[in-house]
């Protein structure tokens, strides 16, 4: 089918705002993560939006009016970038893009505080960050290695006798919260409880359930700031509390804003990432044999998942009028930054459909990029090196375990189950 053709067959059947073209409307839902398939590369489908042919704006057209809609722009229309230089584009130029509210789910419960530091612009981002950048340093994260490790590790021996675990559900949900609950000091008991509160803010589309969530997560963090206030340690939330910022204290709405989006943050995108690592591995064993036999590999690989499944697709409001491709944006609009396309542009990427684990360079938006770059991007990415590590020194080449749903979504919805095995009777001969 040709790129026209494709354009043609996902042409929404919908109104847009007046500076938009007809011929740029269309249905691109499908491409954020919220329609499952079953391919090895389930992010095959996005590839083709960075042609050459395909235009460089296109308008993704609003959702049919819901529950979730106008909630953390959920439902609503709004520019689609899908070529790598755009997209660096958006990311970089905060002149013209803004990220100001980012992430504002408490706005639906009228709180009125500040996602900090995602959803704040320069130049007062620039403060927000240098208070919190030093907790995410390679020189902090560091410090923490021996921790992840012994997280890792112990997970792994619970179950590599038994040659089976729900790698999903059993290990990619719960390695990397509790490494983050530990950095922030939450206690260990309240992790189911995040994890359905999360779900409900994030997923459920649902605006009862995530006003719920959010009164009810927020009277937690709350409640927990104020113990902090009370009794100092040495956890992260403690320091946040405590810190300061251009040297003063740091405000209350600031303390509820900075330790909320961590928690946001904290939950689910390394266990989306872990989940579809381990899949494409075991539907791919050649992967997991080039990097047991060439160990080295271990962090270029982890780039290569990083960059072939792209968690997240994130957004920026035009700040004033301006035209762009030939095309008129109007303050105010949304554009969307489409990664799933972006990390395949073959502009970029040579041979961008191929799983390279050497790959170097390997710039991809998988942590977006310019001033709001992941702030946890450091410890993402060493918690997801010493699990590779560790896991194929301790287990032996595995495959999805028969019969198994290997559907997944490509994004941060992901897989809620992948059991996964392999021989056990190797694990006391040695791998």
């Amino acid at each position: 089918m040709t790129i026209a053709a494709k354009l043609a067959a996902i042409r929404a059947a919908a109104t847009a705002p007046e500076n938009v073209p007809a011929n740029r409307v269309f249905d691109l839902h499908w491409a954020m993560g919220s329609v499952a398939n079953d391919l090895t590369d389930p992010y095959e489908p996005c590839r083709w939006l960075c042609g050459e042919s395909v235009p460089r704006l296109l308008y993704n057209a609003a959702l049919p009016s819901g529950e979730g809609e106008g909630v953390a722009g959920i439902g609503n229309g709004a520019w689609v970038v899908t070529h790598y230089e755009d997209i660096e584009r958006v990311y970089t130029d905060n002149a013209h893009f803004s990220n100001d509210g980012a992430a504002n789910f408490q706005a639906l419960i009228g709180e009125t505080f500040r996602s900090i530091p995602l959803g704040v612009d320069p130049p007062d981002h620039a403060r927000y960050r240098q208070f919190l950048v030093p907790h995410f340093s390679p020189a902090s994260i560091n410090r923490l290695d021996a921790q992840i490790r012994a997280i890792a590790v112990e997970m792994i021996d619970s179950f590599v006798t038994t040659g089976e675990v729900d790698i999903a559900w059993d290990f990619g949900r719960v390695y990397p919260v509790r490494i983050f609950m530990n950095l922030m000091g939450f206690p260990e008991h309240m992790f189911e409880q995040f994890l359905d509160w999360e779900w409900d803010i994030l997923h459920s589309n649902s605006r009862l359930k995530m006003a719920a969530a959010l009164r009810d997560v927020l009277a937690f963090l709350r409640s927990f700031i104020a113990e902090k206030q009370r009794n100092p340690d040495a956890t992260l939330v403690s320091k946040i509390v405590h810190g300061k910022i251009s040297g003063r204290a740091v405000t209350d709405e600031e303390q509820i804003g900075i330790v909320w989006f961590l928690w946001l943050g904290g939950l689910d995108t390394v266990a989306a990432t872990i989940s579809q690592m381990f899949r494409r591995m075991a539907l791919e064993p050649e992967i997991q044999r080039q990097i047991r036999n060439n160990p080295e590999l271990v962090g270029s690989a982890v780039e290569e998942f990083l960059r072939t499944q792209p968690i997240l697709s994130t957004s920026r409001t035009v700040t004033e009028d301006f035209e762009w491709h030939g095309i008129q944006l109007k303050q105010g609009d949304k554009v969307s930054c489409l990664n799933p396309a972006g990390n395949f542009d073959p502009d970029k990427f040579a041979d961008a459909a191929k799983f390279d684990p050497s790959r170097r360079p390997n710039r991809h938006f998988t942590f977006v990029a310019g001033v709001h770059l992941c702030l946890g991007a450091p410890l993402a990415r060493r918690e997801l090196r010493i699990l590779l590590d560790e896991w194929l020194k301790r287990v032996p080449e595995f495959r999805i375990k028969p019969g198994t749903d290997t559907t997944v979504f490509p994004g941060l919805l992901s897989i809620r189950n992948l059991p996964i095995v392999w021989d056990h009777s190797v694990i006391s001969e040695g791998i």
